[in-house]
């Protein structure tokens, strides 16, 4: 396999820099909850939460919907729920890329069962070309196009997670 970089380091600083610019403005004088989508949206949820200008509270959800694949089978498993309450509180799920769509509206729609103020969403990318829903997404970082890609979270099989770049993987 061949590494390609799609997204450089020093675009993914600067979309997330607007991004927390952006949130700290919208948010100012409320409860915020940053809710990382796991495992993909650590690091993104991370670097965005030091891009906030203000209190946020940090809680994180496990997901399934690949598994090892590099498509998504549509059906959303809860592998681990947050912790903290967030009646009253407004909620921004974080994640690292939207795709289908499917989990970010499977979550949007339980987060809004659980009595929050609000819940917006934020993700570094996104692929509009693979959506299979209708989904507002509040705070979108850099489009990328239908390629399977790694890094700054992104995965293969559990892999590359810690590149500091977006990859396209291509075969030799």
């Amino acid at each position: 396999m061949k590494l390609e970089v799609l997204v450089t380091k020093e675009q993914l600083e600067a979309k997330t820099a607007e991004l927390g610019k952006k949130i700290t403005k919208d948010y100012k004088g409320k409860e915020l909850v940053l809710v990382g989508v796991l495992k993909g949206g650590f690091i993104f949820l991370a670097d965005l939460a030091r891009k906030i200008d203000m209190e946020v509270m940090i809680d994180f959800i496990s997901v399934s919907s690949y598994g090892n694949s590099t498509e998504s089978s549509g059906v959303v498993r809860i592998l681990k729920d947050i912790d903290s309450d967030i009646t009253g509180k407004h909620v921004l799920l974080v994640e690292d890329l939207i795709d289908t769509g499917l989990t970010l509206k499977y979550l949007k729609e339980l987060f809004n069962t659980k009595g929050c103020a609000s819940v917006k969403l934020a993700a570094i990318m996104d692929k509009p070309d693979r959506r299979k829903v209708d989904l507002q997404v509040d705070y979108v970082g850099i489009e990328i196009p239908d390629e399977f890609v790694v890094g700054y979270g992104l995965d293969y099989a559990g892999k590359y997670r810690n590149l500091p770049e977006v990859y396209i993987i291509r075969e030799t």
